[in-house]
């Protein structure tokens, strides 16, 4: 027999909040009738899963492993609800979008935009993440359709060209590397430069590319955003590096010189990603189909 998935929401809110009262009223019911289900899950599974103390409720090993699976299972459920939802609404369903920081800056709106005028029955779901966390998702079977920058192993995914952008440098006007002919990347690594945080395949690039020049990559200030970077390169902090089109349109609303790197490697390929083993999906056939376009 199954676990069923009260018991099991049950638990994963025990697990997050190290309580089992608090998870109780959280599930809006009694502190009796929550550890009854928790010791039947535990009877099912013939193993403890949380060991109780006056300070709450802490994981056991098997309980550790429960609760990812259980995570999992409710996540897919919610979907499930989701996707139901919109057929009983009308909807031919629902397509869940992973996108790099990139993609969501330049380009994948308008296109997410012109899909959405062409196919007002299918609901679209976005969220921005760096590259390596959104294969990581769409191998989990968390989102159908991802856009990630080339260069990560994709294994067990299904890829496609979608578009090109080119790295380039943000600086203030009159800015040293503003007077040179070619903007190279060895000459602007010998400036304070403004980047994004490490977990991004851009700042991946920048620093291999570093050291095959045998220089430093100088990092200033690291944050989360383009438009952090440009505020930064504005308030005098140093030079920023971006891909070029959310570069020019950001850095040129706060009077800032943009130019491109001129190196080969500097432009990037961003693919499509969809899981091989996916289920068939008119909707998803569609989408891919407008973004190859």
């Amino acid at each position: 027999m199954l676990p069923d998935i009260d018991s099991l929401a049950l638990f994963v809110r025990a697990a997050e909040l190290h309580s089992l009262s608090k998870a109780a009223e959280a599930s809006h019911i009694g502190v009796a009738a929550a550890s009854r289900r928790i010791a039947l899950l535990e009877h099912r599974f013939k193993t403890t899963l949380l060991e109780r103390s006056p300070r709450g409720v802490e994981l056991t090993a098997a309980g550790v492993t429960l609760l990812g699976h259980a995570k999992t299972l409710l996540i897919h459920l919610n979907h499930m609800n989701a996707d139901m939802g919109d057929h009983a609404a009308g909807r031919k369903g629902v397509l869940r979008i992973i996108a790099n920081t990139s993609a969501m800056t330049e380009y994948l709106p308008d296109d997410l935009a012109s899909f959405a005028r062409d196919n007002p029955d299918v609901r679209l779901v976005v969220e921005e993440r760096w590259s390596a966390e959104a294969i990581r998702l769409l191998l989990a079977g968390e989102a159908d359709i991802g856009i990630v920058v080339e260069g990560f192993r994709t294994e067990g995914l299904e890829t496609f060209a979608y578009r090109s952008d080119r790295l380039a440098v943000i600086a203030p006007p009159g800015h040293a590397l503003v007077q040179l002919e070619q903007m190279r990347f060895e000459d602007v690594l010998d400036h304070d430069l403004i980047a994004l945080e490490s977990g991004s395949s851009m700042m991946r690039l920048l620093a291999e590319q570093a050291v095959v020049m045998e220089k430093s990559l100088s990092l200033r200030v690291q944050v989360r955003s383009f438009e952090a970077v440009c505020r930064m390169v504005q308030a005098g902090l140093g030079v920023g590096l971006l891909p070029f089109q959310a570069a020019k349109v950001l850095g040129e609303s706060m009077n800032l010189t943009v130019r491109e790197l001129a190196e080969a490697w500097a432009e990037r390929h961003m693919l499509l990603c969809v899981k091989k083993d996916r289920p068939p999906s008119l909707s998803l056939t569609l989408l891919l189909d407008h973004l190859r376009g």
